[in-house]
Order: structure tokens, then C-alpha cells, then sequence
């Protein structure tokens, strides 16, 4: 399965366009609506969120309720397009319109000048409006739909926010993957520790006021993998190492662990390797998760965990210093209108990648033309890998 996403930020509307889905696998609209609100939703969102009601579109691939095995197109209108269309507009324009919201002041954190410099363009625009977070919605599109893939497959996808500003909650063991999932989805900042939602809350209001923002982050945890996704024969066929690249192409993201993570940089080796127990009814297991689910670059049949680290987002209402690419003199950075801290829906987001990339390591195993077979291989596969 391969995907590709594109739109602007305050173009007409975004697309994506999914090709590998088995046929027959059963979907709808309202599976991609679901997960696209709850994008939207979270402490500390911005007021795009109160222009923007997201829905898909399916204009490929989907018939009566199952997709066909052909490629997929979905499509979610920008609701703000009608404010833009001159400024964003397909077609040619007078000279006087081409300066109508320029931006010629580039925002440290952005893609803004780099951009800008790479592809020639005296107008930075033309570079956030494609480098900005709005492309995450096609991502938690096809996302949804993977999710949509997994659950037909008893596999289970689960995302929270562990910390924001500094302020950090604690997920106790004896918490169940389906508490996780409830909890995350009754918290504004989704977070499964209560203790410390007010104060959360607090450090993104704080950061409002000042015209400042917050990062944090997100963990996300996988059930019921199959043994063996992935593979350690070749550097690129490693499961960690794509969903690691996952996580890191996401907006703002800077840093990726699994499992115990950097912390076992300063544990022994005994207190990181999981030990492996043996019964007839489960098969092999681990007697704890300090790798995340991983050896060797393949699923060990444990639950995938992964965090993600957000930074605070660039884009601030008490702008830093900048340099206008006309003039060359100091200047306030532009100023465009963005998130005091969208942890929370970056959760949701990084839950969309990483259920992505299982998705795809199972098409690469498994006789993915039809979603019936497949179904039944995995079964198949999974009783083999219980009695080996």
C-alpha cells in the first residue's frame, strides 16, 4: 500500500490518494469523519477549528459501502477557501492582487526560508501553505481508514498525551489498553492521568496570554500484532525504523523512542531485555514491554509503544526576530493564525501514522488483494505463530 497527500492549507480542498487497500474491506464516510473531528477537537486549538468542519469525500475506489482493490481518492473541502480564492486562486493574476497577504517575513521554526530559498520563491506563501499542519487532515484520513483495516483484524489502536509544558502524567501498569482509549477520549488535553489535566490546562492558557506556546508528548500503543511484521534482513525493512519516520515527519515532531526508550541508556541490560515465557494457550511471550513491542526490527507480539515529542508550535502572537527578504532589515516575524498548543490533536494524528505503517507492513506479509483472504491468513498466521 503506498499514499500520497496534497492541498493547501487555504486552497480549495485537500486529497489523498490511497493504492494496495484489499477489495472488500468494509468503509464509510463516517469512518473518516469520526477520526477527522476528533483532529479538530483538544485544549489550546486555534480558531481555524471553529472555521473548518472536516468531511471526506470519496470520489474513487469505494462503492456501496466496500473498496474496490483500485485506488482510493478522498477529498475534504477547506471550508475558508471562500475567504482565499483570489489570494490562492488557480489562475493568473494582476500584478497588485500577487501582493495581497505576501509574506516576506519568515517565521524562525517554519519552513518559511528555507523553503523559500530552495524553490526560488519571493513569495513564502507558497511555502507555508503547503508546509503547514492542515496536511495532517489527509494523513488522519488515510489513517482512519488503516484503523478501519486493523480492527477488522482485531488489532487495536490507542493514543494519549503524556505531557504538555513540562507537566507530565503517569500511566500506571495495571491501566488496561481499553481504559487508556476511554480515558484519552473524556479529557480535553487528552490525558489519561486526571491529577494533572487542571494543570495542563493551565500552562496552555498561560501560554496563550503570553503569546507563547507549548509542546509535550504523545505516546501510542498498539494491541494484538501479529509475530514477525517487519524484518532485520535489511536496514529499510525494520518496522521501528519507518514508524520512526512516521512519527518524525509529522508537523513540529523532533524526536521518536519506543519502549523504555533513552531511559535505557542508564539501565542495565537486565532491567531493558524482556524476558521470554512460554504457555500452551498464549504461545511465546515477554514477561514485560521495556522494548515496546519490537526485536530486531520486527513485532514480537507484544504491544507497540511508541512516543513522540512535539515542539511548541512556531508561529507565536508575540512574534521573534526575523528578517524581511526584501529589505534585509530586522522585523517581527509574520504573524499567521495557529494553535497556543495542538498536543492533543497531534495525538490523534500520531496515531494515524503509526497505524498506517502496521497497516502497510501487513499488505507487504500477507495476500492483500482481498480483504476476506487476507482475513483468513492472518488467522491462519497467527495460530502458526502460537504453536511454533
Amino acid at each position: 500500500m503506498r499514499y500520497f497527500t496534497a492541498g493547501e492549507s487555504h486552497g480549495p480542498e485537500l486529497t489523498a490518494i490511497i493504492e494496495g487497500v484489499p477489495a472488500g474491506l468494509p468503509l464509510l464516510a463516517a469512518d473518516i469523519d469520526d477520526e477527522l473531528a476528533r483532529r479538530q477537537q483538544g485544549y489550546g486549538r486555534g480558531g481555524r477549528m471553529l472555521i473548518e468542519k472536516d468531511r471526506v469525500r470519496f470520489t474513487s475506489g469505494v462503492r456501496h459501502g466496500k473498496t474496490l482493490g483500485s485506488p482510493i481518492t478522498m477529498l475534504v473541502e477547506n471550508k475558508d477557501w471562500k475567504n482565499w480564492q483570489t489570494v490562492m486562486g488557480a489562475e493568473p493574476v494582476e500584478e497588485k492582487q500577487k501582493k495581497m497577504r505576501r509574506v516576506s517575513k519568515p517565521r524562525p521554526g517554519h519552513a518559511d526560508l528555507v523553503g523559500g530559498i530552495k524553490y526560488q520563491f519571493s513569495d513564502l506563501r507558497n511555502v507555508l501553505e503547503r508546509s503547514s499542519a492542515r496536511e495532517t487532515t489527509m494523513r488522519v484520513a488515510i489513517g482512519a481508514l488503516c484503523k478501519n483495516l486493523l480492527k477488522e483484524l482485531e488489532i487495536e489502536v490507542a493514543g494519549h498525551v503524556l505531557e504538555i509544558g513540562g507537566v507530565r502524567g503517569t500511566v500506571t501498569d495495571d491501566l488496561s489498553f481499553t481504559s487508556i482509549k476511554e480515558r484519552a477520549e473524556q479529557s480535553e488535553v487528552r490525558c489519561v492521568d486526571s491529577s494533572v489535566e487542571t494543570q495542563m490546562k493551565q500552562v496552555i492558557d498561560q501560554a496563550k496570554k503570553d503569546g507563547d506556546t507549548v509542546g509535550g508528548v504523545v505516546e501510542v500503543l498498539v494491541n494484538n500484532v501479529p509475530i514477525g511484521l517487519g524484518s532485520y534482513t535489511q536496514w529499510d525493512q525494520k518496522l521501528d525504523a519507518k514508524i520512526a519516520r512516521a512519527i518524525t515527519s509529522i508537523n513540529a515532531f523532533k524526536g521518536v523512542e519506543f519502549g523504555v526508550g533513552f531511559e535505557a541508556a542508564r539501565l542495565p541490560g537486565s532491567k531493558v531485555m524482556d524476558e521470554i515465557v512460554w504457555s500452551k494457550e498464549t504461545g511465546y511471550k515477554r514477561s514485560s514491554n521495556h522494548l515496546g513491542g519490537f526485536e530486531g526490527g520486527m513485532t514480537n507480539g507484544m504491544p507497540i509503544m511508541v512516543r513522540g515529542v512535539m515542539k511548541p508550535i512556531p508561529t507565536l502572537y508575540k512574534p521573534l526576530k526575523s528578517v524581511d527578504i526584501d529589505s534585509k532589515d530586522v522585523y517581527k516575524a509574520s504573524v499567521e493564525r495557529s494553535d497556543s498548543c495542538a498536543v492533543p490533536a497531534a495525538s490523534v494524528v500520531a496515531e494515524a501514522v503509526v497505524a498506517t505503517e502496521i497497516a502497510v507492513a501487513i499488505l507487504d506479509k500477507f495476500d492483500a488483494d482481498a480483504f476476506d483472504r487476507l482475513k483468513a491468513e492472518v488467522g491462519r498466521y497467527r495460530t502458526y505463530t502460537q504453536e511454533f
